[in-house]
């Protein structure tokens, strides 16, 4: 009894429906497909999950990489449009460096002060980094009596470097030419770094004296906040201690890796700048005009075009899954569509007797396919979505933002395969005999 009801509103559906609009069809075309993923959930679940797996990670990871081209760009611009970086290689490359890389020879910090001769240049400064990474065990590098400070990233530098970046001092003084002329032990702290050798709030770092790789130095700064890192969190740079720069050649004379830090006068002065600089370096080094460079010169920019470079195939990798998933949600779509086609015959043949067209079925139909795959493609987005603001609950400073564009790109995909894979089985139930259909048991 139950059956036959259901076949009794179908048909009165169905003939209701050639004789309404577009509207009128779809809504019955909903109500069947529903009607149907309820008959059959098992199915239909395992017909859609595809379609779901493949929306909700589109949409997932869009959310998640347009938070971090966000995040990604800010940091970088946050440098300055007007900050050059020489150095013997570039940091900024995908794929295996070659090995001449590594055969060059280093950039000697006097080059720092030739640069700031240069026409359009405000000022630039050579610098020596160490890191020292420690896994838990070892010995630290900074400690102040029983507070460690691990990870600390060891920075020489001369007084203008914080001209070039415009760095501020939450307190304390700033390294000086004196400092710099007499090889001072004394350093500046990054405040992370404060933080953690100088955890009482009510006791002032300024004055005090930590060691550095056993040695005995006296703190007189600690750097203001930095900008929180690329993927939220801690800022390297907040782990940090600064010396003057003939401080750390002391400290350690086998580093000589120096990194050159030039600020044009504009943003608009930086290629007249690079080019001056090009020139220069190649005097210095004596490279004849058949070589090329062996050191390598970039601007912030260099880092954005690099994460686009990765992100874009992340894009691509992501759109490969997908689109393999989605073609096997498809598959799934078209083997539904074929079983209630077989199990819907005697219907089919019910309605065409009753007056449906051709054109009928095969819409009824077409709507069905694309209906199941848009409940999927709906449920991939709100999945999708939520993924993207849970990140963004657990990582706040990384803003995931779930596109307009791509949930029309992901709904659109969806009810595209249902209608791409629906087209078969449509066909099929529209070409049916009525009078075989009728005897059809």
């Amino acid at each position: 009894m139950r059956e036959a009801g259901r076949k009794s509103r179908g048909f009165a559906r169905g003939a209701l429906t050639a004789r309404q609009p577009w509207l009128s069809e779809l809504g019955e075309a909903v109500c069947l497909a529903v009607d149907a993923m309820r008959r059959n959930k098992l199915r239909s679940s395992l017909t859609i999950g595809s379609i779901v797996i493949a929306v909700g990670t589109v949409i997932a990871v869009t959310s998640v990489i347009s938070g971090l081209n966000t995040n990604v760009i800010g940091s970088v611009q946050s440098l300055g449009s007007n900050i050059i970086i020489c150095y013997r290689f570039p940091w900024a490359s995908l794929g295996r460096p070659p090995s001449e890389w590594f055969t060059r020879k280093e950039l000697q910090a006097d080059l720092a002060d030739k640069i700031a001769l240069l026409p359009h240049v405000d000022t630039a400064a050579a610098s020596l980094r160490i890191f020292r990474p420690e896994f838990g065990a070892g010995t630290s590098y900074v400690t102040r009596g029983q507070y460690r400070a691990k990870n600390v990233i060891l920075q020489g530098a001369p007084p203008q470097i914080r001209r070039v970046f415009d760095i501020g001092l939450a307190s304390g003084r700033a390294i000086t030419p004196v400092d710099e002329e007499h090889r001072s032990p004394v350093v500046i702290l990054g405040f992370d770094t404060a933080k953690t050798l100088f955890p009482d709030p009510n006791d002032d770092p300024i004055g005090k004296e930590v060691l550095v790789e056993g040695r005995v130095f006296t703190v007189v700064g600690v750097n203001e906040l930095r900008k929180q890192a690329i993927a939220g969190g801690a800022n390297p740079e907040d782990n940090l201690v600064s010396f003057p720069l003939s401080t750390l050649r002391k400290l350690h004379p086998e580093q000589k890796d120096y990194v050159i830090w030039v600020k044009a006068s504009s943003a608009d002065a930086v290629p007249q700048v690079v080019d001056a600089m090009r020139d220069l370096l190649r005097r210095e080094r004596r490279l004849t005009s058949d070589k090329p460079d062996d050191f390598a010169i970039f601007t912030p920019d260099a880092f954005i075009d690099l994460w686009q470079q990765i992100s874009s195939g992340i894009f691509i990798l992501l759109f490969m899954v997908a689109s393999v998933t989605l073609v096997v949600g498809g598959i799934g779509v078209m083997n539904i569509m074929l079983v209630s086609v077989t199990e819907r015959t005697r219907e089919i043949g019910i309605r065409k007797a009753i007056g449906a067209k051709r054109r009928n079925i095969l819409q009824q139909f077409l709507l069905e396919a694309m209906t199941l795959t848009g409940i999927g493609g709906i449920i991939g987005i709100l999945g999708g979505g939520g993924l993207g603001m849970l990140v963004r609950v657990f990582a706040p400073s990384l803003p995931a933002t779930v596109s307009v564009f791509w949930v029309s790109m992901g709904m659109l995909t969806a009810t595209s395969i249902g209608l791409l894979f629906g087209i078969y089985p449509a066909w099929k139930a529209a070409k049916l005999d009525p009078v075989e259909a009728l005897r059809y048991e």
